[in-house]
């Protein structure tokens, strides 16, 4: 059996982290992953449960295929709880494929970081086993230096996502601040337009009255009008 262990700080806060962590595959630097499909999700206590099917393709070299078998795609159960209140993401992944010989169960912890809020610090951890077959020290050393590798990949293509959710962040933040200025903008042209209109048909009536009035008045001022009937 051997342990594997390691330690990283994101300069990011836990929120950004843990959301880059469930949009982390499929992804160009770490291409091992293949796929994700869920196969159960629950809320319970305020935790957020998720059960998923990993998708991997873990080469093997030719030796160790014929010891243990082949397979095109390795698939790996994933079961993870995401508290946030307690700020505290936990996954836990174990190995189906190959199981008969090789167990490779890894847990990783997100949390804030004890000393600076604004980071999150990640925990991984993985215990592997071989047994039942020749070589199994050496078995296990490969595996441990593979995850040892795709856990260094895995890093970056967390970087890589944050950086890619916070473009989308800003894009969405200039296509709002566009759309409000051109409603504003087109407010502001329909309140121009109807106090044109507005000024136009006061100006309309008052235009109105005045004629009305000039000729009430031409029409009393008449010398006809002035004439009193004789009897």
């Amino acid at each position: 059996m051997k342990i594997w262990q390691t330690e990283h700080t994101f300069n990011h806060p836990w929120e950004t982290v843990t959301q880059a962590a469930w949009r982390k595959y499929p992804n160009p630097i770490n291409s091992s992953v293949i796929g994700t499909d869920v196969i159960d999700r629950k809320v319970v206590g305020g935790v957020l449960h998720t059960h998923r099917l990993v998708s991997t393709r873990f080469g093997f070299p030719k030796w160790a295929q014929a010891l243990i078998g082949h397979a095109k795609v390795c698939y790996a159960s994933e079961k993870s709880e995401v508290d946030p209140d307690g700020r505290q993401m936990v996954l836990k992944t174990r190995n189906l494929t190959f199981c008969n010989h090789i167990a490779v169960d890894e847990t990783v912890r997100y949390t804030p970081h004890p000393n600076d809020p604004n980071k999150t610090l990640l925990r991984q951890e993985a215990v592997v086993t071989v047994s039942g077959v020749p070589l199994t020290d050496y078995m296990e050393d490969l595996l441990t230096s593979r995850i040892s590798f795709n856990a260094s990949k895995g890093r970056q293509a967390m970087e890589w996502v944050i950086e890619k959710l916070e473009l989308e962040v800003k894009e969405f933040a200039n296509s709002a601040v566009k759309s409000t200025d051109e409603l504003f903008t087109q407010t502001r042209r329909q309140i121009d337009d109807l106090t044109t209109k507005t000024k136009k048909g006061m100006d309309d009536l008052q235009t109105a009255a005045i004629k009305s009035f000039d000729e009430i008045h031409n029409l009393t001022s008449s010398p006809s009008s002035q004439s009193m009937p004789k009897f």
